[in-house]
């Protein structure tokens, strides 16, 4: 499991709009790079990021090789209450992570 640095403010407001900002700890190799030997590392990259607030999608996105490794993304949402946003990354190799931050509502 790879790491992951998730910010969301503690206890906020409902109805309030919040930075949510969030790191994956990942190479993204681009496969695109030689090696030492010349050959080129294979690709490697994490192509897709959601947020999920009680299972309703708050933000996407569609990540290329162009993103740097370990991908840094912040995003605003509206706070609906108080319950679990869900954060989950796909990408080649069969790499899939989900990670959950509770969300204390006042």
């Amino acid at each position: 499991m790879a790491r992951t640095l998730i910010h969301v403010p503690t206890n906020p407001k409902r109805g309030d709009v919040v930075e949510i900002r969030v790191t994956l700890a990942h190479p993204m190799e681009t496969g695109y790079r030689p090696d030492a030997d010349g050959r080129l590392l294979p690709r490697n990259i994490v192509t897709q990021f959601s947020c999920s607030f009680e299972g309703v999608a708050v933000f996407s996105a569609v990540l290329y090789p162009a993103i740097a490794a370990n991908p840094y993304l912040a995003f605003s949402w509206r706070v609906a209450g108080s319950g679990s946003l869900s954060f989950s990354w796909e990408g080649d190799n069969g790499f899939r992570q989900t990670e959950t931050v509770l969300v204390q509502a006042t």
